[in-house]
């Protein structure tokens, strides 16, 4: 009897199928600038919350540091060699059509599926409000918000009026509340959902669309940032002598885009105003999770689709680069009744690992196709022992500097980061993570015996992950 009453119990903790829900919460654009991952500056209390309840991810790594290319990788489980998306342009079923993406495994075996806002690419702010380049199969249901930041588009200040906002430093303290911002919207939407499937599984997918440019967020957040307390990051003067060309995004082509320090902090200030904005927007969730006894028996994720420069190496701004800001983003998991929760892990795991993960934790079967590996062990201890390296990739196209297109790829370890550009033909970096964190001493220019043994194997591993080729299919760089 005894035995037969826990049953029981486990049962109704789990919900009546014992399938664990699934909240799948993306940013975009979205650095490790919050409370948890050791940002000083910011504000994000309900973010940390979730850290503090599930594992933190410290060394989590995209496949490729643009949006399309790495959020097709990530709902597919696939390596962007094997998806052959570089780019914005290309869908992932161009090449893998009958790819099972990570929602559609969940529906073969009996959960519901939705999405709301950003989960695959969509051209920002251009496409708010509409499918933007999304896969119809991976859903039964879609939901596309569109709020004031749409509608006030004409009152956002252009730091580069040459530029579109969509890629120029560009910002708007909005009025108004949250809740009339689109990702406001997005979190209504998703809670929404949540309330009407509450009864039985579901895989929510939320998307929120910010901090990408144009830095749009109510004015509270801006007010949580004084201006006087921006900073932009140290480097030495001489940082960039040591740094191939094309390790320099092609939109970025001089430091700081030629902006003012004043300019410049401004950009900064905006961005972590959308940081706390979208913090908020997660706490709602969170909140109604709660509200609804749900927290559980539900999975709950967090991830951006890759990492983001506020000035670093004097004046990179945004992604498309491999140095760490660009490859390393947020990864937070929180299992229900996992062991390692409110612990961080230090461990390097890549986000193509999040797809076997969710089937793992779910019970279902992992398509053999899936290049991750689960990160379940992990999350039952996040000090377990883990022989694991991350591949970052990313297609710099022709341009005043480059008289061609070239692939450079990059491979971080515990200790180093190794990247080449064309295979070496373009430049090589090897950076010493112990002895320079922020990657400012390029080892590769003057290896001695010991960076040379770390590279030769370093490459060799690059090789098997990662072709370095210049893809044939059609490419447009100018959508880069």
């Amino acid at each position: 009897m005894k035995n037969l009453y826990l049953t029981f119990l486990l049962i109704l903790s789990t919900g009546l199928s014992g399938k664990p829900n699934v909240l799948f919460i993306a940013a975009d654009d979205l650095s490790c600038a919050l409370g948890c991952y050791g940002d000083p500056l910011a504000k994000t209390p309900h973010l940390d919350r979730l850290a503090a309840s599930g594992v933190c991810f410290l060394k989590a790594y995209n496949q490729l540091p643009l949006c399309n290319p790495t959020r097709a990788s990530v709902m597919t489980g696939l390596r962007p060699d094997t998806i052959k998306v570089y780019d914005l342009d290309r869908h992932f079923r161009d090449e893998v059509p009958h790819a099972v993406t990570v929602s559609q495994q969940f529906m073969k075996h009996g959960w519901w599926a939705g999405r709301v806002g950003k989960i695959y690419h969509y051209n920002v702010p251009a496409s708010i409000g509409t499918d933007g380049f999304d896969d119809p199969s991976s859903w039964q249901k879609t939901v596309n918000p569109k709020g004031r930041d749409k509608t006030d588009e004409h009152l956002v200040f252009n730091a580069e009026p040459h530029r579109k906002i969509s890629g120029a430093l560009s910002w708007l303290e909005a009025d108004g509340k949250d809740e009339e911002q689109t990702d406001g919207m997005i979190a209504t939407e998703a809670i929404k959902l949540m309330e009407q499937r509450k009864d039985k599984p579901f895989f929510i997918a939320a998307g929120f669309f910010r901090p990408h440019t144009p830095y749009v967020a109510p004015k509270k957040y801006f007010d949580m940032y004084p201006l006087e307390n921006m900073r932009l990051p140290y480097a030495p003067a001489d940082d960039r002598n040591d740094i191939p060309t094309a390790a320099f995004a092609h939109n970025c082509p001089v430091p700081h885009y030629n902006l003012d320090e004043l300019t410049c902090r401004k950009a900064m200030q905006a961005y972590y105003a959308c940081v706390s904005f979208i913090d908020a927007q997660v706490g709602r969730m969170l909140d109604a999770l709660d509200r609804l006894d749900l927290s559980d028996n539900t999975i709950v994720v967090f991830w951006s689709d890759h990492g983001y420069h506020l000035g670093e190496h004097n004046g990179i701004w945004q992604k498309r680069t491999l140095f760490e800001q660009g490859a390393r983003a947020p990864l937070i998991i929180k299992a229900p009744e996992g062991k390692g929760n409110g612990q961080a892990c230090r461990r390097i795991v890549e986000f193509v690992d999040l797809y076997p993960t969710l089937t793992g934790l779910a019970g279902i079967p992992t398509p053999k196709a899936v290049e991750g590996r689960s990160l379940v062990p992990l999350l039952k201890n996040p000090l377990t022992k883990w022989d694991g390296h991350a591949i970052t990739q990313v297609l710099r196209p022709a341009d005043d500097r480059l008289s061609e297109p070239v692939m450079g790829r990059s491979i971080r370890t515990e200790r180093w980061r190794y990247s080449d550009w064309g295979e070496g033909e373009h430049g090589v970096e090897l950076y010493d993570h112990h002895a320079d964190p922020m990657e400012f001493n390029n080892l590769a220019l003057q290896p001695d015996k010991r960076s040379k043994a770390v590279m030769k194997n370093l490459r060799k591993l690059l090789v098997k992950k990662a072709s370095g080729k210049v893809p044939q299919t059609p490419f447009n760089p100018k959508r880069l």
